[in-house]
């Protein structure tokens, strides 16, 4: 079954290739070059359709829009990256969640019991999750867009509260800086949700913020254990947080059904 998948893989991964050089592709002249079937040409180019990395016309397909295609893509690594780290969530755990969008895309995979996430994140409010999920806001000022909940009360609330793992997101990580944000007053929760974490502390960060310094650092290399990211990201800004430590998890397209 993984070597079938592989293949699969493979084999979408030459259609996209094959979008770059041209910008319109035949069904036909794909499963000839291929090797495959017209059915499962057309399975494929519908599979790609939906995770928007081409249009289809009839007989064929083209490239979609670069920038959108790229966002859509990374969308997809977001989602991948998040459904990984619910996958290392376990009964009976408490979690710190910041103010991270793709943090908080957690609660859509987490299927465990007895778990309570305690978070600044105001958008946890009105979202659906599983039964066996408890949400503890910290409370705090209400900074928009992000709704994230800031200063010394949420600070106060962090700092009482002692749970086995936190996953966080950020604007960038990179050994010059760690982890970073572009707001400033989440630098201070973010801190004390770090250190008072018992076991593992988690960063999410896709390939577009590997090796990218934001304004505001919020914890040095050192205060991150594991590094949760996609197949794009630079190889050799990996290599260094490696060397520093750090624990690289790397998901891949097709890892999971999304």
């Amino acid at each position: 079954m993984k070597r079938e998948k592989a293949y699969v893989d493979a084999r979408r991964k030459s259609i996209l290739e094959l979008l770059r050089e041209n910008p319109t592709v035949r069904v036909d002249e794909l499963a000839k070059r291929m090797g495959v079937s017209l059915i499962t040409i057309r399975r494929d180019l519908q599979y790609l359709e939906e995770q928007k990395l081409l249009v289809r016309f009839y007989g064929g397909a083209q490239v979609a829009d670069r920038e959108t295609a790229e966002k859509n893509e990374v969308q997809m690594y977001r989602k991948l990256i998040a459904r990984y780290a619910a996958g290392l969530v376990e009964d009976g755990d408490s979690l710190f969640i910041n103010t991270s969008r793709n943090a908080l895309q957690m609660l859509d995979y987490i299927q465990c019991r007895n778990v309570t996430v305690i978070t600044n994140n105001g958008k946890a409010i009105g979202r659906e999750y599983y039964d066996g999920i408890s949400i503890i806001l910290t409370g705090g000022e209400l900074r928009h867009p992000k709704d994230a909940m800031v200063g010394d009360f949420a600070i106060r609330s962090v700092q009482n509260v002692f749970p086995k793992k936190a996953f966080m997101g950020c604007s960038g990580i990179s050994m010059l800086s760690g982890m970073t944000t572009e707001i400033a007053a989440e630098v201070k929760v973010n801190e004390v949700m770090i250190q008072n974490v018992t076991e593992d502390v988690y960063l999410l960060a896709d390939h577009t913020k590997i090796g990218k310094n934001s304004s505001f650092t919020s914890s040095p290399i050192q205060g991150i254990k594991h590094l949760i990211t996609d197949e794009k990201a630079p190889q050799d800004v990996l290599d260094e947080l490696r060397s520093a430590g750090v624990l690289i998890h790397q998901v891949h397209k097709g890892d999971f059904e999304i």
